[in-house]
């Protein structure tokens, strides 16, 4: 059930521009329970309906709490392509819930706040390092690879780039992960 720690020093094996969204909440007003427990309970129905389909882009996530107020999710994606069409996407459950809540917003806003974050980090824009550590985060969602494999210092990991990269051709986390560019985007 939980995750064995890999002995020694990691590395992600994200290749290409990692797309990060971070996506929260933040408890207002306690006693506002049916304006904030419904918004609460709609993020892991997400997670769920994304889980059951992997080519809808979502590689990973982490579900942090910040308080006892406020609660999110870091999610790694394929392509912020992926990401806004699931967020559009009239037969998923994200579409429903955004309508829901706008219906209630003047109600709940005082007793829920919503935020997110998106950021598309270039390829050589990040690095990280995991050191006796089961696969987490980034790794979590892309794999994990020996240290050595993108330098020892955070300076030769930032300097990495992928050999379609120096060749001129784009990566993705779609191509990393063994899929060709473009298939599953735009649906």
């Amino acid at each position: 059930m939980f995750a064995k720690p890999i002995p020694g020093r990691m590395t992600a094996a994200a290749e290409g521009d990692v797309v990060v969204l971070l996506i929260g909440m933040r408890i207002n007003h306690f006693r506002g329970v049916h304006h904030w427990l419904p918004v609460l309970a709609a993020m892991p129905r997400m997670l769920r309906e994304l889980g059951r389909n992997k080519d809808r882009g979502l590689l990973g996530y982490t579900l942090l709490t910040g308080s006892p107020r406020t609660y999110y999710v870091v999610q790694y994606w394929e392509s912020k392509e992926k990401l806004y069409a699931y967020a559009a996407a009239p037969d998923m459950f994200h579409r429903r819930a955004w309508a829901i809540i706008n219906r209630k917003e003047k109600k709940s806003r005082q007793h829920v706040g919503l935020w997110h974050e998106t950021y598309v980090v270039p390829e050589g824009g990040y690095e990280s390092i995991y050191a006796d550590m089961p696969p987490y985060g980034l790794a979590a969602a892309t794999g994990v690879l020996p240290i050595a494999a993108r330098g020892r210092r955070g300076a030769d990991r930032l300097a990495h780039r992928s050999s379609e990269r120096r060749s001129g051709v784009k990566k993705t986390a779609a191509t990393t992960l063994g899929r060709p560019a473009g298939e599953g985007e735009g649906e």
